[in-house]
């Protein structure tokens, strides 16, 4: 089975409760809590970059190194469909 991730962050979504949430209060499968809730996402004007530095901490809290967390953040988020160039 193929690990839901959030399409604004990247972050493996395991179990419902981390999903957002849309407008009127249902699972948003597509994003997680953390980014989205109530049909928007916390911060709306976040850039990629913005992203990529917001993220980086937390996989280094993980045990990632900073240099291969930002390396692997910048080939993923691009391609998640908030930052999909269309």
């Amino acid at each position: 089975m193929e690990q839901t991730i959030c399409q604004s962050c990247g972050m493996p979504m395991a179990t419902e409760d981390l999903y957002g949430t849309d407008a009127g209060g249902s699972p948003n499968a597509e994003y997680c809590k953390y980014c989205y809730t109530k049909g928007a996402f916390h911060n709306p004007d976040e850039t990629l970059e913005g992203m990529i530095n917001t993220c980086v901490p937390f996989m280094v809290e993980q045990g990632v190194p900073e240099k291969d967390a930002r390396a692997q953040l910048s080939e993923l988020l691009p391609q998640l469909k908030r930052w999909k160039q269309n």
